[in-house]
């Protein structure tokens, strides 16, 4: 049964009888982007500025809006928003952990924020990804998924 649709219609679950617990998400996803990219990144060197703080900046406003964005999301009391990322040979692997207290999980917080943080990778580094057609034949998000969900008793 599917728990977002009532006699055919469209509707947000209802979770007025549930209790309010520690909820927990973290999310994952991955940019591949060009070798020297990187490095740039690692440097300082972008023109635009400081490419993984505004990431988090960003990915952080994005957790706060995801109820703005997916229509039968909750909007949650977020309490907590931690981000992580690791450079890898190949591009940037980066994390959202998301925490609430609420009567309902997390996860698409944490599946949105990761998602704006490495879209603001790719806007903030494009004119060094594009080719000289202006496409963008090597860079990519990957593997953006949930890695862990927790509800605390």
């Amino acid at each position: 049964m599917f728990s977002h649709i009532e006699n055919g219609k469209v509707r947000m679950v209802d979770v007025s009888e549930k209790d309010v617990v520690l909820r927990i998400a973290t999310a994952e996803g991955f940019i591949k982007l060009k070798k020297e990219t990187i490095e740039a990144i690692k440097r300082g060197e972008v023109e635009k500025g400081n490419v993984i703080a505004t990431a988090i900046v960003a990915g952080t406003l994005a957790v706060k809006k995801t109820s703005e964005l997916i229509p039968m999301c909750h909007p949650i009391p977020i309490t907590s928003v931690k981000f992580d990322y690791e450079f890898e040979d190949e591009g940037i692997k980066m994390s959202c952990e998301v925490r609430a207290f609420a009567k309902t999980g997390v996860e698409m917080e944490a599946l949105t924020g990761v998602s704006v943080a490495l879209l603001t990778v790719w806007d903030m580094v494009k004119s060094m990804e594009k080719d000289e057609k202006g496409n963008y034949p090597e860079t990519a998000i990957k593997n953006v998924r949930v890695v862990e969900k927790v509800k605390a008793p």
